[in-house]
């Protein structure tokens, strides 16, 4: 989902990261906040105080303020799917806002419900706060830029609550849904499905109202409705997917899956061989390399492509070879979709499935995506 991230903190046991498009997200708000929103409410004429450093600060802090709201709507999501026993990959930012990541689905449509509501709940509580600083610096003579900065963010708090509680997938108002029909039906596939539509159609909304803003000379707003409604639709139907992965692949073992006919390579052929006898042959990316009926080590073409072409008569399979380990090997035993979210984590295509140091097979994303498809077309047909 995200691209290069970067660590800031962790907070409660929960990696708090930022993806390096909210770096951006966060300049454009400080510069807008700086040259147009405070100046347009605050204008110079009305507040000699306020000069451009000034407004600059206001940004600044505004943006600061936003970011503690993020997080801390994002943490109480968190919070909340740890107490149920969720395994929680962190919290990340990211150009349209942050997003708690988890690694499976609630148990239960009350922890669902639960979960959801927390983030809203918590903002809801954040604008109350902002709000109340903001009137007290009025009524104490504070600075003016401190009410100022905070009523910002008492209204950006509740323009969030009012956003995410819309009812469509994966946004929280989405959730709730979900949660609402889950517990309706007892059924999270169909709850997901009539959720993950609503937030297709919300989304398809906001790209055609982003259109006719762009029609209407407005370009800046128009894109964002646009960007912000092409991701929500996608976000929407990806979703659905997932829960169509996790249930057909939830509970079987890798062996399901894997192929026990394994082109594999020896330690001794020249890398030279192997190119032109398997991997042109054969065009797969890793190959087992194996000696005496043991798994040895891999070797993928990456590992080809960091010799020189002139030492690859001299070169064996050997040199180049990576040792075997959590990166490129899953057990026999081990959940189809543990495996699958191994691959994602690791950005590989095959694992090799390795029994007591011998190779029982391998695992390839294509083939479980051929039963996935498969599987799909015929329950759904």
């Amino acid at each position: 989902m995200f691209g290069k991230t970067i660590t800031l903190f962790k907070m409660f046991g929960f990696a708090v990261r930022i993806d390096i498009s909210w770096i951006v997200i966060a300049v454009l708000i400080t510069w807008s906040l700086a040259k147009g929103l405070f100046p347009t409410y605050y204008p110079p004429a009305e507040n000699p105080q306020f000069t451009t450093s000034t407004y600059w600060l206001m940004g600044i802090g505004g943006m600061a303020g936003l970011f503690v709201s993020i997080v801390f709507h994002e943490l109480c999501h968190s919070l909340v799917a740890k107490r149920y026993g969720l395994p929680m990959k962190g919290i990340t930012l990211f150009i349209f806002g942050g997003v708690a990541e988890m690694s499976e689905e609630p148990p239960s449509p009350k922890a669902e419900f639960l979960m959801a509501i927390a983030g809203p709940a918590s903002s809801v509580g954040l604008a109350v706060l902002f709000y109340i600083v903001s009137i007290a610096a009025r009524q104490y003579t504070w600075p003016s830029y401190v009410g100022a900065v905070f009523g910002y963010l008492a209204i950006i708090n509740l323009v969030l609550v009012v956003f995410n509680m819309l009812p469509g997938f994966p946004l929280d108002g989405g959730r709730v849904l979900r949660s609402i029909l889950w517990y309706w039906k007892g059924n999270i596939r169909w709850a997901t499905k009539v959720a993950s539509g609503f937030g297709s159609s919300l989304g398809i909304m906001l790209i055609v109202l982003g259109v006719l803003s762009v029609i209407s000379s407005n370009f800046i707003g128009g894109m964002w409705y646009f960007l912000i409604g092409l991701f929500l639709k996608n976000a929407a139907n990806m979703s659905y997917q997932q829960i169509i992965i996790r249930e057909s692949l939830g509970g079987w073992p890798v062996t399901k899956f894997m192929k026990r006919d394994v082109i594999t390579v020896e330690p001794d052929m020249t890398v030279e061989d192997m190119v032109d006898k398997v991997i042109y042959k054969y065009h797969h990316n890793m190959y087992p390399v194996v000696s005496g009926g043991r798994l040895v080590g891999c070797v993928s073409v990456k590992n080809v492509r960091s010799i020189p072409r002139g030492d690859w008569p001299i070169k064996t399979v050997r040199d180049i070879a990576q040792q075997c380990g959590e990166t490129n090997t899953v057990s026999p035993q081990i959940d189809a979709m543990a495996a699958l979210g191994k691959m994602n984590e690791l950005q590989v295509s095959r694992l090799m499935v390795v029994d007591g140091g011998r190779l029982a097979g391998i695992i390839s994303l294509r083939d479980m995506l051929k039963f996935l498809s498969m599987k799909t077309e015929l329950e759904e047909s």
